[in-house]
């Protein structure tokens, strides 16, 4: 069982930054790929970024590719998102998920464990 919670999301402005967390309760946390996704209003919910278990291999939408960056933090089970030249068309709600047994993936059907989320809002 794996619990997540995800904090930084907040009102900024076009072309800033921001970091993501999600923190993770367990302890097999360093075993689970982990992934971002988004779910704007009216839109369906969008794959972000992923990454594997050891932080070696990662992988972006094309969306955001160049943009942002995940990484994570085993010792603190906490999995991370830099988000940077933030366009309005990233405005959404952003949850981190976990996915055991499995490499990088896209598709929300392979990860288990979802957070709440935490809102994100790009003004222009």
């Amino acid at each position: 069982q794996v619990q997540l919670v995800e904090s930084g999301g907040r009102l900024v402005q076009a072309g800033g930054s921001l970091r993501l967390s999600c923190a993770a309760s367990g302890r097999t946390f360093s075993s689970y790929t982990m992934g971002w996704f988004r779910h704007a209003p009216g839109k369906e919910r969008d794959f972000v970024a992923a990454i594997n278990w050891s932080g070696g291999n990662t992988y972006y939408a094309d969306s955001v590719k160049g943009r942002f960056t995940i990484s994570r933090d085993n010792a603190k089970n906490t999995v991370y998102l830099q988000m940077n030249s933030l366009k309005p068309e990233d405005t959404a709600v952003y949850s981190c998920a976990a996915a055991s047994g499995i490499g990088v993936q896209s598709s929300a059907r392979w990860y288990t464990y979802w957070g709440q989320g935490t809102q994100v809002t790009v003004s222009s």
